[in-house]
Order: C-alpha cells, then structure tokens, then sequence
C-alpha cells in the first residue's frame, strides 16, 4: 500500500495550492505596476526611442562581433588527433559544467517555489482572516473512514434480508460501502 500512503501525503501536502496563490498574489502585484510604467513610458517617448535605437546599434554589433568569432573558430577547427582529442576533454569539462548549472537552477527553482508557498500561506491566511491552517487532507481521509465503519455495522445485521432491487436501486457510493461490509463482516 506504499502507494496509497504517498498518495495521501501527496493530497495533504498544500504547498503547491500556496505556491500557486503566492504567484497569483505576485502578479496582480506586478500587474498594477503596469499602468504606471505605460504613462511614464508614453510622457518620455523621445527618449524611450532613442533608448531603443541604441540597444538596437548595440545589438547590431554584438551580431557583427559574433559572426567573426563564429567564421574564425570554424577556421581554426582542429586537424591533428592530438587536437581532437583536447576538444573532447574540453567538451566533456563544459558538459560538467553545465551539469553543475542545471543543478544551481534546480535549487535556485526550489528557492522560488519555497518563496511563492510561504507568500501563498500568508495571502490565505490573510483572506482566511488568519484562522489558521486548512485542515489537513489526512485527517478528512480518517473522518471518512470512520463514517465507513459507522455504516458498514449496519448493513452487516440486515445482510440477508435485503432485496436485490434495493440494490440496484442505491447510488454506486453506497453500494460500494454495502459490498465492504460484507466483506469485513465475513470474517
């Protein structure tokens, strides 16, 4: 049953359900900056334009700049064995590498998804009027089953009288309940 048990944990846990608030909570922040960076980029026009036409002679450049780094390290491509070989060694460093990025990302990730939560627990908590935490999943799982054996005793009494109409006659939950009674009283 290990996997009912990580089930149970996973539907308990409301981290996720407050990250998620704590990002919508972040975007509404940012979205009511929006207007006011729309006026004050409208009343500054001329130099909004002239900001942009110098990032694009500057990017301009940069592609320039690229396009003979790129023509000269095809130029000078390695042509011995032994050149190869120190491109391998120099391609399996950069590999590491970026092994050891992609792990600083994963964690710089689970920073912000840990941020979000906590900023999702407080906006809750605040629209909650701080009651506190939600109850948890695995405690709603023990009322439920406890609701169960309440009424699994009763089916267990009237288990031969009871008429094959009236089953199908029940909703699929209780007919469900009816056939686990039958089963735990058939011990």
């Amino acid at each position: 049953m290990p996997i009912t048990e990580d089930l149970k944990k996973t539907l308990s846990d409301p981290t996720p359900l407050y990250a998620l608030a704590g990002a919508g909570d972040l975007a509404y922040e940012k979205l009511r900056e929006v207007p006011g960076r729309v006026e004050a980029l409208a009343a500054d026009r001329k130099g909004t334009q002239e900001k942009a036409a110098a990032r694009l002679q500057e990017a301009q450049a940069l592609i320039v700049e690229a396009q003979g780094k790129v023509s000269e390290a095809v130029t000078a491509l390695p042509t011995d064995l032994k050149d190869l070989k120190e491109l391998q060694e120099k391609a399996q460093t950069f590999a590491l590498q970026q092994v050891g990025r992609a792990a600083e990302f994963a964690v710089k990730a689970k920073e912000a998804y840990d941020e979000l939560a906590v900023r999702g627990k407080a906006v809750v908590d605040k629209n909650r009027g701080g009651a506190g935490d939600i109850e948890p999943a695995g405690e709603v799982v023990a009322e439920a089953e406890v609701t169960e054996v309440a009424l699994d005793a009763e089916p267990a009494q009237d288990e031969a009288a009871e008429p094959a109409a009236d089953a199908a006659e029940q909703p699929a939950p209780a007919a469900k309940k009816s056939t686990r009674a039958r089963k735990s009283s058939g011990k």
